[in-house]
């Protein structure tokens, strides 16, 4: 049986279906254009994918001994952001969106590789794929169990160090007109797939430590009801709801379009979708916190949504603070 295929044929929606509906566990890497989408049986995992999703993982890689890790950035010019943000932003004034997900590339270099940064890298949702990306996730998007499903959209990050961060985020009328927006969406996709949806838990704090300082991030719990047969409907129900509305914006199709001619080319599986069905249930992570290898060294991709209240130095900022390995400093 096939492992990876094209979206051409939809294959994909056809095996999580079927797949599904008999209960075979199998891992789904659903890339933000759907023009690489992949689906494999956990019994035919090739020998250079590793995944994690929360308990869930397939490894067991001693980290060993390694040196302090050294991660530099390269950021692009604030000149070249502001040029898409304020194309972007004339966008939202004309009221062809009123959130959207910027994201673009940010060289780093570092002595560590691929797999080591994969090995100390501490999130609830971790993927190495055959030494060509690897995901740190802190993002779900949605989890399917025992009929419910859930999705936590995560808008709102703050340096955890700033003297009242954590009021600050909260109160901060930006971000709070973001975070409303995202939830109205994600409650909308939801409602697409199941019934009796609402938000179980709105505007909650994690916080994240990286190499570097600790972040505070705001989300919120959306949940709804499936039909009995949800099972055999799985690739039906990932289909609808992507892509991901929390690294996308709203409305969809026209924010996806604005997108597509500002960030000058495909994301790829960044901001994608992974997740594991264990037989039983579904886990899975927008693809974020995302080093991909490229011939001329690492690429860390990372992004922030805009709204009408953004300011293009604060955008910035906050772009470039989400480029970080989180990892426990006793490694």
């Amino acid at each position: 049986m096939r492992q990876g295929f094209s979206h051409n044929s939809a294959d994909w929606i056809e095996l999580m279906n079927t797949w599904g509906s008999s209960g075979i566990p199998f891992l789904f890497l659903l890339d933000f254009e759907l023009l690489r989408p992949l689906v494999i049986r956990s019994d035919q995992m090739p020998y250079d994918i590793y995944y994690k999703f929360n308990h869930i993982n397939n490894y067991e890689l001693k980290s060993g001994h390694h040196p302090e890790l050294e991660f530099v950035t390269h950021p692009m010019s604030f000149e070249k952001y502001k040029e898409a943000f304020d194309n972007v932003r004339a966008e939202i004034l004309a009221g062809n969106s009123f959130l959207l997900n910027l994201t673009f590339p940010t060289p780093v270099s570092s002595n560590y590789s691929l797999l080591d940064l994969f090995k100390v890298s501490l999130a609830r949702y971790k993927l190495f794929y055959k030494d060509e990306f690897i995901v740190f996730s802190p993002e779900t998007f949605v989890r399917i169990s025992e009929g419910r499903i859930t999705t936590n959209p995560m808008k709102g990050t703050i340096d955890a160090h700033i003297p009242g961060a954590r009021d600050i985020i909260l109160n901060d009328l930006k971000e709070t007109a973001e975070h409303y927006t995202i939830v109205d969406l994600l409650r909308n996709d939801l409602s697409q797939v199941a019934r009796k949806v609402e938000v179980k838990k709105f505007r909650y704090i994690d916080e994240i430590k990286t190499s570097s300082k600790s972040l505070l991030q705001v989300s919120s719990e959306i949940e709804g009801l499936l039909d009995p047969d949800y099972l055999s409907s799985l690739g039906d129900i990932f289909s609808v709801l992507l892509p991901a509305g929390s690294i996308s914006g709203a409305p969809k199709k026209k924010t996806l379009e604005i997108i597509c001619e500002n960030e000058k080319g495909p994301r790829g599986y960044y901001t994608g979708v992974m997740g594991f069905f264990d037989g039983k249930n579904v886990d899975s992570a927008v693809m974020i916190r995302f080093i991909e290898k490229k011939e001329d060294g690492l690429m860390y991709r990372s992004g922030c949504g805009l709204t009408f209240l953004s300011d293009a130095a604060s955008e910035y900022k906050e772009m470039l603070d989400k480029v970080y390995v989180p990892v426990d400093r006793k490694y």
